[in-house]
């Protein structure tokens, strides 16, 4: 659990959590393991967990209408993905899968998460404060980036 700690500190998701809340947060967390190729979640499948990727690396696959598939991007020891599971039910949005064996993530279910967040209204608060600002500046760089005034295409990730 310590490497998990470690790796929350350095996050900002986590950015103003004491180290017991982050210690609260570590204990409901799941270690997960997986192997090169392996699946994590699915795209249209329904979110239900947030992952923090403790090593290895992954890659977010999105699959088109037409079944073209495209990597849009590789995430590796430290990073998150998922965290709009802990906002809503809704589908997920990308394929993830483990691009080396022995790929661990840290899953934090949302029922639990909302359930320390009844018990801990500070913890909540923090997080979902960190999750909005996040979310914010990466829509404002898809504004940016479907406009074409940084070289991105229209329509932008």
């Amino acid at each position: 659990m310590t490497d998990l700690l470690s790796l929350m500190r350095h996050n900002t998701l986590f950015r103003g959590l004491s180290d017991l809340q982050l210690g609260r947060l570590a204990q409901i967390m799941c270690r997960e393991q997986y192997r090169e190729g392996q699946t994590i979640v699915e795209q249209d499948g329904v979110g239900d967990s947030m992952y923090v990727i403790a090593s290895g690396q992954v890659s977010v696959i999105m699959h088109g209408t037409r079944g073209a598939q495209r990597t849009a991007l590789y995430l590796g020891t430290g990073q998150l993905f998922g965290e709009v599971a802990l906002l809503d039910e809704g589908a997920r949005t990308a394929t993830i899968a483990a691009t080396q064996d022995d790929t661990v993530v840290y899953a934090l279910p949302r029922g639990a998460f909302n359930q320390l967040c009844g018990e801990d209204h500070a913890l909540g608060y923090t997080i979902m404060r960190n999750l909005a600002t996040d979310l914010a500046f990466k829509l404002r760089h898809q504004n940016l980036d479907s406009s074409g005034l940084t070289g991105g295409t229209p329509g932008g990730a």
